[in-house]
């Protein structure tokens, strides 16, 4: 399988089962158990402003004549699924 990113074609790798798409690999869920209750926190909280930080780049990259108030309502909306 391959997919087009940033004007290039790369390989990915073959999913052998579709079911387990979305399944953490043992050797992550090994890694995330070994980390205390603050520690996945943390990074659960990295990863979420990470994603608030790219969708915000890219609203703003896409309507650069919005407000600040509106950028974020509409980064609100996305990462509440519309529920803002």
């Amino acid at each position: 399988m391959f997919a087009h990113f940033s004007s290039h074609w790369i390989a990915l790798p073959m999913i052998q089962d579709l079911r387990r798409i979305e399944v953490v690999e043992d050797a992550m869920v090994a890694v995330l158990r070994r980390k205390t209750e603050a520690e996945r926190l943390a990074i659960a909280f990295r990863m979420w402003a990470f994603a608030r930080d790219l969708i915000t780049r890219r609203v703003r990259s896409d309507f650069p004549d919005l407000s600040e108030e509106e950028v974020q309502r509409i980064v609100a909306g996305r990462l509440s699924h519309g529920a803002v």
